[in-house]
């Protein structure tokens, strides 16, 4: 069984590699102008739905509400391994921006994809938060909606348990009065455990994504209370589909 499972890893791996690699030509091609970036964005969603198409991996979208082309929005994922980039690639409509840690950036080829088509974010420094912010604040101006983890990183244990949200995602949305779409990948950590061994495991992926919630008159102040309402609607999901959590 072991030895099956390693056979089978060894094959996403390749499989997911090698078609960057085919595909890469063309990343470094869209990304040469902003009118261009869109089409970079439709390629990593060709990636990842090729990928899980080809690797055989079942998937359930649950998507709750009509999204509105002409609204942006900003989608917070639970996180709990690699595989919740890809999978919110695959699960979401439309042109949005990633904001991910600054260290993607430096990931040789895929780093220099990630940092010129979407938005790194450098917590080391006030002037890298604030380039985030105005850099979020330029995207959202553009009608082009965004997707931040809130938990700003992987947990290190008690999958799918989350951690505490930071301000970030929610300060955002008050300032620009767009609304928060919660995600939740309830089963993520069990197909591909971030325990290091990068063995996947055949289980249902499913994403839900939930209806938004507005807000309109919020300021400031209630960036605690947002914050709050968006983590107990992806926890209640995930207890749902985690009975241990209970």
């Amino acid at each position: 069984m072991k030895l099956l499972k390693t056979i089978y890893s060894i094959y996403c791996a390749v499989f997911f590699f090698s078609l960057f690699f085919v595909l890469f030509p063309f990343f470094v091609l869209f990304i040469q102008r902003d009118q261009w970036h869109f089409m970079g964005h439709y390629l990593n969603r060709l990636w990842a739905q090729t990928f899980f198409h080809c690797v055989f991996q079942p998937y359930k979208i649950d998507f709750r509400f009509k999204q509105n082309k002409n609204q942006a929005y900003v989608y917070c994922p639970n996180h709990t391994t690699y595989l919740d980039i890809p999978a919110l690639a695959f699960a979401i409509p439309g042109h949005f921006l990633f904001v991910g840690k600054a260290s993607l950036g430096k990931v040789p080829m895929f780093g220099y994809m990630f940092r010129n088509l979407y938005i790194s974010v450098d917590r080391s420094t006030k002037k890298g938060m604030y380039q985030t912010l105005d850099a979020s604040y330029e995207a959202i101006d553009k009608k082009r909606s965004i997707a931040i983890f809130p938990e700003g990183t992987i947990p290190k244990d008690g999958w799918p348990k989350m951690i505490p949200f930071k301000d970030g995602p929610f300060r955002i949305a008050i300032e620009k009065q767009i609304p928060i779409v919660p995600v939740t990948f309830p089963y993520n950590w069990i197909i591909l455990p971030n325990n290091g061994g990068f063995l996947p495991n055949r289980h249902l992926m499913t994403i839900i994504i939930h209806e938004p919630i507005e807000t309109t008159g919020m300021t400031v102040a209630n960036v605690e209370e947002l914050k709050q309402r968006t983590f107990n609607i992806i926890d209640a999901e995930l207890r749902k589909y985690n009975k241990h959590l209970n």
